[in-house]
C-alpha cells in the first residue's frame, strides 16, 4: 500500500456514491461506508489504507462542516477564510509554527502512515465533491485537504489546546474532564473483564466534539470514538482489548514571565535580543477582498513570545515539539495483540497528555498518568503550572520524563483501576502509589474531587460487579455530598420554627439523593450547596472534617458552624422560590436536554457536587437550563464471549445542518438508557440507513 499511487486515491474520489437504504452489501473494489439508523458509520476496507479513505467519508458526511472549519484554523488561514474573528486564532497557530512543523512530522511518518493519513484527506474531498450541496460554501473554501492539515488539526489539538492552551498563555481559563473504569476478573461477577469509556466535555460543536465509529480492515476491528477530525480512535474496543482517556493535569508546557530591558529581555543577568520573523496572514473583508497584514513574532530562549492581558510577556516552552508519533501511538494501541505489546507502544510516550486506562480480556488493566512531562530539579506542579521566572537557565528544562518513571497501575490487588481527572494517587484504592514516591511536580496531592470519590466507592464497595450492575452504577445520579452533610443540616434546620424551613426540611429528609428528573429537592440542595462550598462546589472550608490524604475517599464531611449552614438552607429557600418558583419544583422541569425541536426532561448534576453522571447546566434561561458540558460519549464493555457493549453519543453523531442524527440519542439520556451499540457486520447489516461503497 504504501507505494499504491496517487490515482488509487483519485478513482476512489470518482466512485465514492451515497446510497439511501440499499438492501444488501454491494461490491465495491475497495470497501464501504455502511451507516447504521442513528447515523453511525461502520467502515468496511479492503487494507489500511482504505478504511482510512472510508473513515475520512465518513467524517466529512456527519461533520463536514465543523471539520473543515478546524482545518482552516489549523493552517492559520482562517481569517482568510471568514474574517477578522478568527485573527486571534492565526496568530497562536503561526506564531506557534504549527502548520510548517506539522509538513516536517507528516515527512517524517512512515509511509504506510503517510499513506493513510493521504486517504482519509481524500475520503474527505471525495465526499465534498460528490456532495457540494452538503458543505458550507463559506467552509468550502479550505478545499481540498491534504494528508498535511489531517497532521496540523492533529498537532493544534494536542500541543496547543490541550497542552499549552492559548487561553493560558494569554491570561484565560481552559477545562475539561471525563471517567473512567476498568474492572479485572477477579472483581468482575462473570469472570470478565469490564470496561468503562466516559469524557465529558462541552456540548457546543467543537473541536471538543466526539465522532462515534466503527473501523474493519485486514487484522484489526476497531469501534469506539474520537474527537473529530482525528484519523484514529482515542477510544477504542475490540473483541480483545479497549482503552480510554481522561484529561489530566500534567504539566507538559511552562509559561515564563520575561523581565523586558530596552533591547530585549533579561536572562541570566545579560540583555538577550528577540529573535524576530516576520509573517503575513490575510483577512477577508466584508466585500471579499482580502486584506494581508502583518505578524512580527519574537522568541526568546524558552520558545515564542505573547503579550498577555494581565500586561505580562511570556514565553511558552512546549514538551514533545520533536515527537510526531501521537496519531501513530493510538492507531497501533487499537491494534495491539498483547498487553506486552501495548506497553511498548506505550513507552513511547508520542501522545502528548492525558491519563489512559486499558483493560483486555486476558485480565490485564492499567491506569498511566500518561504525557511527556518535562524533568526539574526544583518546584512543584503549582509552581511549573504558574508563572515560571524567565530571567534564568536555572528554570530552562531540556529533557523528560521517561514512560518507567509515570505514575501507573497495572492489576492492582483491588481488582480496578479509576479516574475522573483526579491526581494518580486513588487509581484504585486501598492506594498502590503514593505522592510521596514522586517529584511534587507530578500532580498535586489532593483534595480529591467528591466526583473521583464517588467513583472510587462505586467501584472499591461492592466485592463483585456484574455487568448490568456496571452499567446502573455508570448511571447512578447520586449526590455523594448530601451523603456528607445532609443528616446533620436537616437535624440543624429541624429546631428552626419557621414554616418554610420546615417544609425545607422535610422535603430534603425524603429526597432519594439524586438528581434525577422527578426529584424534588435536588434544586433545592444545589442552591444550598453553592453557598455552603462555594460556586463550583469545590471549597471544603465550610466541613467539620476537611479533606485528608489519609482518608481520601471519605473526606470532607459534617458541618462546621451548624447555625450558619441554616442560614444558608434560609438563603437558598429565597434563592430557589426567586429562580424556580418553589422550593420543590421538579428538577427535570428546570434541567431540560433541549436541542432542536427535542425538548425532554434532564437528569445528572455537576461533578464537583459528588455526581459521577455529569452535566454542567447552563445559566437559567426563560426559566430552564441546558447542558452545555457533561456526558458526551459512553462505552461499557464486557470482554466475554462475544463482548457485551452497551452506550450512547449524547448529542448524537452528526452536527451538519438538518441531520436527524443531532438529536435522536436524548431520548436515551433522558431515560437514563444505553444503546447496544453494534460492533459486527451481521448487526450492523439488520440497521442499515445509507450504504457508500467505494
Amino acid at each position: 500500500m504504501p507505494k499504491r499511487p496517487l490515482q488509487w486515491l483519485k478513482g476512489l474520489a470518482l466512485a465514492v456514491g451515497l446510497t439511501l437504504a440499499a438492501p444488501a452489501a454491494q461490491a465495491a473494489p475497495h470497501g464501504e461506508v455502511v451507516f447504521d439508523t442513528y447515523g453511525v458509520p461502520h467502515v468496511y476496507g479492503k487494507d489500511e489504507a482504505s478504511v482510512f479513505y472510508g473513515f475520512g467519508y465518513a467524517t466529512a458526511a456527519n461533520h463536514g462542516n465543523l471539520v473543515l472549519k478546524l482545518y482552516g484554523e489549523a493552517r492559520g488561514r482562517a481569517a482568510e477564510y471568514w474574517g477578522d474573528s478568527e485573527v486571534e486564532s492565526d496568530k497562536w497557530v503561526l506564531a506557534n509554527d504549527v502548520y510548517e512543523r506539522a509538513g516536517a512530522w507528516y515527512k517524517a511518518e512512515p509511509a504506510q502512515f503517510r499513506a493513510d493519513l493521504d486517504a482519509f484527506a481524500a475520503g474527505m474531498n471525495a465526499y465534498a465533491k460528490a456532495h457540494p450541496d452538503k458543505i458550507d460554501p463559506a467552509i468550502a473554501r479550505v478545499l481540498p485537504i491534504s494528508g498535511v492539515d489531517v497532521m496540523a488539526h492533529a498537532h493544534r489539538l494536542m500541543n496547543y489546546i490541550y497542552v499549552s492552551p492559548m487561553a493560558a498563555a494569554t491570561g484565560a481559563n481552559n477545562d475539561a474532564g471525563s471517567n473512567a473504569w476498568a474492572v479485572m476478573p477477579k472483581k468482575s461477577a462473570s469472570g470478565n473483564t469490564l470496561l468503562l469509556a466516559n469524557p465529558h466535555l462541552p456540548w457546543a460543536p467543537s473541536y471538543f466534539t466526539y465522532f462515534e465509529i466503527g473501523l474493519d480492515g485486514p487484522g484489526f476491528h476497531l469501534y469506539g470514538a474520537t474527537q473529530v477530525g482525528l484519523p484514529v480512535l482515542r477510544f477504542a474496543f475490540n473483541d480483545r482489548m479497549g482503552f480510554t482517556n481522561t484529561v489530566n493535569g500534567i504539566a507538559g508546557s511552562t509559561l515564563y514571565e520575561l523581565k523586558l530591558a530596552p533591547g530585549g529581555y533579561v536572562y541570566d543577568g545579560k540583555v538577550l535580543p528577540f529573535e524576530t520573523a516576520t509573517k503575513t496572514y490575510k483577512v477577508r473583508q466584508p466585500d471579499g477582498a482580502l486584506k494581508t497584514e502583518t505578524l512580527v513574532v519574537r522568541k526568546a530562549v524558552q520558545g515564542p513570545v505573547f503579550d498577555r492581558k494581565d500586561g505580562k510577556t511570556v514565553a511558552v516552552r512546549v514538551a514533545g515539539l520533536d515527537r510526531h508519533g501521537g496519531l501513530r501511538e493510538y492507531w497501533d494501541m487499537g491494534r495491539a495483540k498483547s498487553f506486552a505489546e501495548l506497553q511498548t507502544i506505550l513507552a513511547r510516550l508520542d501522545v502528548p497528555t492525558f491519563n489512559i486506562v486499558y483493560a483486555d480480556k486476558e485480565g490485564h488493566v492499567e491506569y498511566l498518568d500518561n504525557g511527556i512531562l518535562p524533568k526539574h530539579d526544583q518546584g512543584d506542579l503549582k509552581y511549573w503550572k504558574g508563572l515560571v521566572p524567565g530571567d534564568t537557565s536555572k528554570t530552562l528544562w531540556t529533557q523528560t520524563h521517561s514512560y518507567a518513571e509515570l505514575p501507573k497501575v497495572i492489576d492492582p490487588p483491588s481488582g480496578y483501576v479509576q479516574n475522573t481527572n483526579d491526581p494518580p494517587w486513588v487509581a484504585t484504592y486501598p492506594q498502590v502509589i503514593h505522592w510521596k514516591d514522586f517529584p511534587p511536580y507530578v500532580a498535586t496531592n489532593g483534595p480529591m474531587s467528591l466526583r473521583a470519590q464517588q467513583s472510587s466507592h462505586l467501584m472499591a464497595d461492592p466485592p463483585k460487579i456484574a455487568y448490568d450492575d456496571f452499567i446502573a452504577r455508570k448511571l447512578s445520579t447520586h449526590v455523594l455530598m448530601a451523603d456528607r452533610v445532609l443528616d446533620e443540616l436537616v437535624a440543624a434546620a429541624a429546631a428552626d420554627a419557621d414554616p418554610e424551613v420546615q417544609q425545607a426540611v422535610a422535603l430534603l429528609k425524603a429526597w432519594n439523593r439524586q438528581d434525577d428528573a422527578d426529584s424534588r429537592a435536588a434544586l433545592l440542595f444545589e442552591t444550598w450547596a453553592r453557598k455552603f462550598s462555594g460556586p463550583n462546589f469545590q471549597s471544603d472550608a465550610n466541613f467539620k472534617v476537611r479533606w485528608s490524604p489519609d482518608q481520601p475517599i471519605d473526606t470532607p464531611s459534617g458541618l462546621k458552624d451548624p447555625a450558619q449552614a441554616v442560614a444558608m438552607l434560609k438563603d437558598a429557600i429565597a434563592e430557589a422560590k426567586a429562580q424556580y418558583g418553589a422550593i420543590d419544583r421538579p428538577f427535570g422541569e428546570v434541567s431540560r436536554f433541549a436541542m432542536g425541536a427535542v425538548d425532554l426532561p434532564g437528569n445528572g448534576g455537576f461533578g464537583n457536587e459528588g455526581v459521577f453522571r455529569v452535566i454542567t447546566w447552563s445559566p437559567l434561561k426563560n426559566g430552564v437550563r441546558t447542558p452545555v458540558h457533561g456526558e458526551t460519549w459512553v462505552s461499557l464493555v464486557e470482554f466475554s464471549t462475544p463482548i457485551k457493549a452497551q452506550g450512547l453519543m449524547s448529542y448524537g453523531d452528526s452536527t451538519q445542518p438538518g441531520s436527524p442524527h443531532r438529536t435522536d440519542q436524548l431520548q436515551h439520556l433522558s431515560d437514563k438508557t444505553l444503546r447496544t451499540l453494534w460492533t459486527s457486520r451481521a448487526e450492523v447489516e439488520q440497521h442499515v440507513e445509507a450504504r457508500a461503497p467505494f
